[in-house]
């Protein structure tokens, strides 16, 4: 009797065209059908006061199911993450516009 993981099929990880940007700012929006994640690099070398600028890298488009999966991925690697290196204190995101 074969079980699913028998019938699933492997992955394979073709990278030959891959490319690896840098991102220190990230930002989502949505509609029904899609989520959008931004990413940037966060041009701070500006004095205080002055607008920040971030430059817009890369637009990552995903279906909400796909969406929710990254979700779990991330959330999972995060606490990874805290579990050996101590836990990560971020900002509260500001309200925008």
């Amino acid at each position: 009797m074969a079980t699913c993981l028998e019938s699933r099929p492997s992955v394979v990880w073709e990278d030959a065209d891959m490319r690896t940007t840098y991102a220190n700012v990230c930002n989502v929006a949505h509609t029904r059908d899609e989520v959008a994640v931004l990413f940037g690099t966060n041009q701070g070398w500006k004095g205080p006061g002055q607008p920040v600028t971030v430059e817009i890298s890369d637009r990552l488009i995903l279906s909400p199911y796909a969406a929710k999966r990254l979700s779990r991925l991330l959330n999972g690697v995060v606490e990874a993450y805290e579990s050996e290196f101590g836990a990560l204190a971020i900002e509260r995101p500001r309200d925008v516009g």
